[in-house]
C-alpha cells in the first residue's frame, strides 16, 4: 500500500448540503427552516436554556451551597491495625503500603491513624501521623518520620 492509495472509507465523507439555492436543489425557498417564526429569521432562535417562558430547569433546581476549596490536601487514612502484616524493623512508607495493596498508589499522601494496636517496632514514614498513633508506634519501639506534604 502506498500513500496515494489511501482513501476514506465509503460513505464516511458527505458533500455539504447547499441550502437556499433554488427549488431544483431540493432545499430551496425556506431552506429547511420551516415557515416563518423566530427560528426562520436571520439571527433568530432562543437561548439554550429558554423553555418558552416556563420556569427554566436551571431556576427550578436548588442552589449548590458552599464552595470547593482548591487548596484542599487529600490524605489516605491508614490505621495501625493495617500495619500488622509488616515484619519487625521494616520500613512502612507510601511505596511499601502501595506494594502491600493497602493504598492504591505510592504517590498518595498517607495519614497514619491510631485504630488498632501495634506490637512490633516499625520505621513509619508518612505525611501525617496522629498524636495517639505516634505514641503507640514509639511505645512499641518504632520510629516516626514525617514526609513533605
Amino acid at each position: 500500500m502506498q500513500l496515494h492509495d489511501l482513501t476514506p472509507a465509503p460513505g464516511s465523507k458527505k458533500e455539504r448540503r447547499r441550502v437556499g439555492r433554488g427549488i431544483a436543489a431540493g432545499q430551496g425557498k425556506t431552506a429547511g427552516r420551516g415557515t416563518k417564526g423566530q427560528n426562520a429569521r436571520s439571527g433568530g432562535g432562543v437561548r439554550p436554556y429558554f423553555e418558552g417562558g416556563q420556569l427554566p430547569l436551571v431556576r427550578r433546581l436548588p442552589h449548590l451551597r458552599g464552595f470547593t476549596n482548591i487548596w484542599r490536601v487529600e490524605y489516605r487514612p491508614v490505621n495501625l491495625e493495617r500495619l500488622a502484616g509488616f515484619p519487625a524493623h521494616s520500613v512502612v512508607s507510601p511505596e511499601t503500603l502501595a506494594e502491600a495493596g493497602i493504598i492504591k498508589k505510592a504517590t498518595e499522601r498517607v495519614a497514619i491513624l491510631a485504630e488498632g494496636e501495634i506490637d512490633r517496632p516499625l520505621i513509619v514514614r508518612a505525611h501525617r501521623v496522629s498524636k495517639s498513633a505516634r505514641e503507640k508506634i514509639l511505645a512499641a519501639g518504632g520510629t516516626v518520620e514525617l514526609l513533605e506534604a
